[in-house]
């Protein structure tokens, strides 16, 4: 089975569907420490970083953030003395996308996580 960070992503245009509950069901267990919460009404998947300094929780910051102009898909980033908080949805269907699933598995794996 291809795992999620090597998946491509696709364009996700407005009206595109939102991931499925299966694909959802799918998708979790790939990258576990990612939760899924929801704000205004609108899923998004979050994750906490921890780093030793704010220096390296920068560092990865400014990974990330080529990560997403490479895909043209923009997470929020939040980034303070040792941690980084990573939050992935797509802004257009206001929801999850399966990108989602597949930049947070690649942002997994710019961390260092298998």
């Amino acid at each position: 089975m291809t795992g999620l960070a090597e998946i491509k992503c696709e364009a996700c245009r407005a009206g595109a569907p939102t991931a499925t509950t299966e694909e959802i069901a799918g998708f979790l267990p790939q990258i576990p420490a990612w939760r899924i919460v929801a704000r205004e009404g609108i899923d998004q998947l979050e994750r906490r970083y921890a780093f030793r300094n704010f220096v390296d929780a920068l560092a990865f910051t400014v990974k990330v953030g080529l990560l997403a102009e490479r895909e043209f898909h923009h997470p929020d980033l939040r980034t303070a003395w040792g941690e980084v908080t990573v939050t992935w949805w797509s802004h257009k269907i206001k929801g999850l996308h399966r990108n989602d699933f597949i930049l947070a598995a690649r942002t997994d794996r710019l961390y260092g996580d298998p």
